[in-house]
């Protein structure tokens, strides 16, 4: 029969248990760290742009003075954008995980996509923009369009929602696809019916990210050339446009003190639409994750 010394055990669960209030107490302070500066970031750009937040900040286009600057035409270029960025991406995104992840057979060349797949979810976004620059901006002579940068920011976010979509599908339980089977469905009802709505949780959450980096984006605009400040509205999706971080970025730059709380007042709008986004989105997950 083995002896146990009760000191030694009793020894090391004291050191375990220090050394879980060390490692807490430097998670906390990390945690602690981060709202921080996440607060003073939040007050110092909430307290200098308030000021700048009128009926005619949302009506007027750029203007090289800062009282007469406006983000209308930034911010309805952003919209028109994100109208291209959404529906292509989640198609795209979505159609092509569920292809690897229900039709695609296991192989290496396969193995070889997915792996790449993830990896593309990692590259600079200027990469994406010099990507965009080459194909849609030269090879398919759209210009510096409404649908060159939402083609470009797709390719951007495209590998985030594919990896996020597969993991939500993969996370469906097996017992749900075998019950369908057998009351009689086929794959392709299977995967609508019941596949599809149990994962749309988690492919959302993947989608919410994607899009509020899409949106937020700045490289691969400037890459394909969207101008700073127009002084017009695009009529359709091969109109020129500029974006709320083009203007952000414009303002931000100019050596005015005046352009750095108008500047302030742009990402007090950007952050809004952005809370406006996922709010959508979480409702939607919250619904289905209720229904499933």
């Amino acid at each position: 029969m083995r002896y146990i010394d009760h000191q030694k055990v009793i020894k090391r669960m004291s050191t375990r248990m220090i050394v879980n209030k060390i490692f807490k107490g430097i998670f906390f302070v990390a945690t602690l760290f981060a709202l921080l500066a996440l607060g003073v970031l939040f007050y110092r750009i909430i307290t200098q742009g308030i000021g700048y937040l009128s009926p005619e900040f949302f009506m007027n286009f750029g203007s090289r003075f800062p009282e007469k600057a406006g983000i209308k035409a930034a911010l309805i270029g952003s919209l028109w954008m994100m109208a291209v960025v959404a529906p292509v991406s989640l198609l795209f995104g979505v159609g092509s995980a569920i292809y690897l992840e229900e039709y695609a057979k296991k192989s290496k060349i396969n193995d070889f996509i997915r792996m790449n797949i993830a990896n593309l979810a990692g590259v600079p976004s200027v990469v994406f923009g010099l990507l965009g620059l080459t194909i849609f901006v030269r090879a398919l002579a759209l210009g510096n369009s409404i649908l060159a940068a939402g083609f470009t920011m797709s390719l951007l976010i495209l590998p985030v929602i594919i990896v996020a979509s597969q993991e939500a599908i993969r996370a469906v339980p097996k017992h749900l696809r075998e019950a369908s089977y057998g009351m009689g469905a086929t794959k392709w009802q299977t995967i609508v019916k019941i596949v599809l709505p149990s994962a749309i949780p988690g492919i959302l959450t993947g989608g919410i990210l994607a899009l509020s980096r899409a949106i937020g984006e700045t490289a691969p605009l400037v890459v394909i050339g969207i101008p700073v400040i127009i002084q017009f509205l695009p009529q359709n999706f091969l109109s020129q446009f500029t974006a709320m971080p083009m203007q952000i970025f414009d303002w931000a730059k100019r050596p005015q003190e005046e352009f750095q709380y108008v500047a302030s007042a742009g990402i007090i709008v950007l952050m809004i639409l952005l809370l406006l986004m996922n709010s959508i989105a979480v409702f939607i997950r919250n619904k289905f994750q209720k229904r499933y």
